[in-house]
This record gives C-alpha cells, structure tokens and sequence, in this order.
C-alpha cells in the first residue's frame, strides 16, 4: 500500500537530488578556479572532494530513480536497496579523494609550494564553505523527511565538505598572516584524514543495509508502536524482525492469538494489525504475521481476554512489550 504522501516524496527526493547535482558543479567550478589562481594543495584538496561530491551526486540521483520503482518479479522486496550500494560507492569515492590529496600535500612539504593571489582564493573557499552548508542542512532535512538514506548521506558529505572547507580557510588565513607555506600542507593533511573518517562512515552504513544490520532505532519506534496501539487479543509477540529497503521495511513476527479463533475472523484480525503497523511507520512498510494458537495455561496468566471460555489459570500479568523481549523467543 502506497500511503497519500508517498507520491509527493518520490519527486521531494529527485527535487533535491538535482538541486545537490547543479550546486555540485557549482562549487567545482568555483574551488577549481581558487585552485588555478593559487596552486594551493589545501585548495586543490577541497576541489578534488568536489569532484567526489558531483560524481556521487549523479549516482545518488540514480539510486533514487531506481529506488522509486514498485516491486517486480525479480525483485519482489524492491528496488531499495540501491541506495546502499549509492552510499557505499560514495564513501569509496571519498577514500580514494583523500588518498590523492594526501600525495598531493606531501608532495608539497618534501618540494615545497609557490602560492600566489591567496587572498582572492581564500574568499571563493569561503563563499563555497557557506553555500554548502546550506546545502547540507537542507539535503539532511529533505532526506529524513522523506526517509532517504541517499539524501541523508549526501548531505552529510556536503556538511564534511563545508567543514574541511572552513579549514582550509583557517589555514590560508594562517599563511598571509605567518608567511609559512608548508601550512598550506599541513592543513590539506588535515583535511584528507577528515575525508577518510567521513568516507568510512558511509562505507560502513552502507555495509551494514546490505547484510541487513539491526536498526534498533526503527525496532525501537516499532515497539512503541505495537505497545501503544495492541489490544488484549494481541496475547504476546515475538522473533520480531524488519529488513530496509530504501524507505521501505519489511516487517515479520509471530503474534499469539486465541486458539479457538475460526480462520475468518484470525485473518480479518491479521489485516487490522497489518494496518496498524503500516499506518504506524507513515506506509513505509510491508508486513508479514506468522499467527501462534494460545497453548493454554501456560498462555493464560500473560492473557487478558474476556470472557474466555477455554482459560484455565487466571491472568496474572502483561508480557515484556521491550525490543529485547519482542526479538526474542515467546515467554511461555
């Protein structure tokens, strides 16, 4: 079921896909042209990570393109997956960047460097850090509202660049003031081993959707949500388990339901709390119930149904409704 927003999202995400795509070249145009007029290593640091930025970025426009597409049969949980795969590719990307700017900057401090007109260069940087910052914040904002990893790690990488770009400001900032070139190196040093922390950590997010990591987060909000919204038919739950795919997750969890239940009525049960759950993660979710009989009395004392004409030990006490208790085996 596509939920009323859904629609809406999928053009939010390209939207911000092609307005991080054209600032992308922007800005390699503008730190390229710094880098011309300087020959700074710090510079050409920040240019490179430019590069990076658009090449991800037309990757990132990709995956959401692919990742927009409805199930088929062969990939009947999605297309979602892709957008791991587009933040993997881009951590990568970011590794290789910083290894170049590493040689470029020791290369520098072992034959020294000539920088020129630093004054000019310095304000494109600067201008450059300011406008992706903005970038940033608005691809991080676009991604989490519209669930998009890809968003959200692109805009993550804008951030990162804006940072190191500040830096790199700071340290052509030092040079006119001190007349010591090799901070020009230094400072791109700098950078590169921020680039690979950030290239690291995209890499590893991205791993860990691949191999279908647990997202306690998302576990977490799913418990609320199954404890805020169950009813004493919902007997116990457990061996919970949801797998991303894009903004999709796929659900599935055994649920214990009153044995003597006829197969109309269980199944009408098993659509609401389908619902439920859809409804609970904003239509971003495809559920699977594998439906347990109550197996009295050892059911009955977590079992609040009334009346029940098969009960055979009074009802003593709610089960554990925690992430640790739904994931596991039932309590019983």
């Amino acid at each position: 079921m596509i939920g009323p927003d859904q629609y809406k999202f999928r053009e939010l995400r390209k939207q911000a896909a092609r307005i991080s795509l054209a600032v992308g070249v922007g800005m390699f145009v503008v730190k390229s042209s710094a880098y011309f007029l300087t020959q700074s290593a710090a510079i050409l640091s920040d240019a490179l990570e430019s590069i990076v930025h658009v090449a991800a970025t037309a990757m990132a426009y990709y995956s959401i393109i692919v990742s927009a597409r409805p199930a088929d049969e062969s990939h009947p949980y999605g297309h979602g997956k892709v957008e791991f795969f587009s933040a993997g590719i881009e951590g990568g990307l970011i590794i290789v960047a910083a290894l170049a700017i590493i040689y470029e900057a020791i290369r520098g401090l072992i034959y020294g460097t000539q920088l020129q007109q630093l004054e000019v260069g310095t304000l494109l940087i600067l201008v450059a850090s300011v406008v992706n910052l903005i970038l940033g914040l608005y691809l991080i904002r676009r991604g989490t509202s519209t669930s998009s990893l890809t968003l959200v790690a692109g805009g993550k990488h804008v951030l990162a660049d804006a940072y190191t770009s500040f830096g790199v400001v700071a340290g052509l900032a030092l040079v006119q003031l001190t007349g010591f070139q090799l901070i020009d190196s230094l400072v791109a040093l700098a950078v590169a081993a921020n680039i690979i922390i950030s290239g690291y950590k995209l890499v590893r997010v991205s791993v860990g959707g691949l191999m279908d990591e647990s997202d306690t987060q998302t576990l977490q909000r799913l418990a609320t949500i199954i404890d805020s919204r169950r009813t004493p038919e919902w007997i116990t739950v457990h061996q919970l388990r949801i797998m991303r795919s894009g903004r999709m997750h796929h659900v599935d969890f055994h649920l214990t339901v009153p044995f003597y239940w006829n197969v109309q009525k269980t199944h009408k049960f098993q659509h609401s709390i389908t619902d439920t759950i859809n409804e609970g993660l904003n239509y971003d979710a495809h559920t699977l119930i594998h439906l347990d009989p109550c197996v009295p009395p050892r059911c009955c004392v977590l079992c609040n149904v009334a009346p029940c004409r098969e009960r055979k030990k009074p009802f003593e006490k709610d089960p554990d409704w925690s992430v640790t208790s739904l994931v596991g085996s039932p309590p019983y």
